[in-house]
């Protein structure tokens, strides 16, 4: 009996021990509210718009995270983050089930960390969080038509990425997307950024290149997961942000460039129907984007923020460019009813001015809107709530 007594004794002791080594956390996100749009094109004419609408100022998920002691400084990860409409449960980022994230892979705390599966770009690992909608603001706050991914309109499928340590406030990482196809360059991704923190002060660059990004559905950028489509999608950016006391300043810089471009992350929008509008074909499609942005901690509850992108469009055409400018504000009030609970109060303004297509994007369109404005103005106001847990 007591060799019974003693060799459960030891088996117990061996499985707390195994389990102190390793952990899962479940975690998500619920964001629910209610939209006021000024005009929503329908037919040709503009119409206003109320709808209870999710996931603005953050995406809706819920996720697994995991990490496994191998010992020696080394460890097994891994990440599996599903995203939902909350209003009518169905699955988001395309029906997947793990649309937002999946990877798994090893890390280390002096050599980084390796992983491999479905994931965020450089791009959204190092700008975007200099950006308002990559940081407090969301949806609304981001660049028209999410024409740098600071939105994460598409994920990164079949990735191997590198994250390496923080060395006194430096980082860096990459990812490689594999095409998963005989035709190795087409819908393949690569990436690469950098980032420095330093007492309030935060820089960081980045790079983005996708190879006929959407051509495929097994590829690195799904055709149901993309934002600009076409031969060749090159993205790259910075930004700086600096904190004092309270206040956060911040200025961030992105180009977007596509090469014959098909079709974009927009209802309705297809740029052979945009050539045939002019008679001519569209040869490349360029945005520059210039964000200002401010936040105030009013009381450790209460925050204020605000934004303004002024972007530089530009789609080359066999007969000559047309060079549209579009103007974007948002401002945003948000108030913690406790850790885990917020509410909040967004208004965003989109104005297209410049040069005319005489199609569907010369229309007013805040990212997030159900369908661009029938004129060159298109302002959205929401209320919402959101719960961490």
């Amino acid at each position: 009996m007591n060799k019974h007594l003693i060799s459960a004794a030891s088996l117990l002791a061996f499985a707390c021990s195994a389990f102190a080594q390793n952990s899962v956390t479940l975690y998500g996100v619920v964001d629910e509210g209610f939209n006021y749009t000024s005009n929503v094109g329908v037919d040709g004419q503009g119409e206003h718009n109320y709808q209870l609408a999710g996931g603005f100022a953050q995406g809706n998920r819920w996720g697994l995270t995991g990490v496994e002691e191998l010992g020696g400084g080394l460890g097994a990860i891994f990440t599996l983050e599903n995203g939902f409409d909350i209003n009518n449960g169905r699955l988001a980022q395309g029906q997947r089930i793990f649309g937002r994230q999946a990877f798994v892979g090893l890390t280390h705390a002096q050599y980084g960390s390796v992983t491999l599966g479905r994931q965020y770009d450089s791009i959204v690992d190092y700008v975007a969080p200099l950006t308002a909608n990559g940081s407090w603001g969301g949806t609304l706050f981001s660049h028209p038509f999410d024409n740098d991914n600071t939105n994460n309109t598409f994920r990164l499928n079949n990735t191997v990425k590198y994250a390496s340590p923080d060395w006194s406030g430096f980082s860096f990482g990459g990812t490689y997307s594999f095409s998963n196809s005989p035709s190795f360059a087409v819908n393949r991704q690569y990436s690469v950024g950098a980032r420095y923190a330093n007492n309030g002060l935060q820089v960081a660059a980045a790079y983005l290149q996708a190879d006929k990004p959407g051509n495929t559905s097994g590829g690195a950028i799904a055709a149901d997961d993309a934002n600009l489509t076409g031969d060749r999608l090159r993205i790259f950016g910075g930004g700086i942000n600096y904190e004092m006391g309270p206040a956060t300043l911040g200025f961030t810089y992105t180009n977007t460039s596509v090469k014959n471009p098909v079709s974009a992350a927009l209802p309705g929008v297809s740029f052979a129907d945009l050539g045939a509008a002019f008679g001519v074909v569209i040869t490349s499609l360029k945005y520059q984007n210039f964000e200002v942005s401010g936040k105030y901690q009013v009381t450790p509850a209460l925050f204020l923020g605000a934004e303004y992108v002024y972007t530089m469009g530009h789609y080359e055409a066999s007969d000559g460019p047309v060079k549209p400018k579009y103007h974007t504000v948002g401002v945003m009030g948000d108030y913690s009813l406790s850790k885990r609970t917020d509410v909040y109060l967004q208004g965003a303004w989109m104005r297209v001015s410049g040069g005319k297509t005489d199609s569907i994007v010369d229309g007013g369109y805040v990212v997030g809107a159900e369908a661009p404005s029938s004129t060159s103005n298109q302002f959205i106001l929401r209320a919402a709530m959101r719960h961490k847990f």
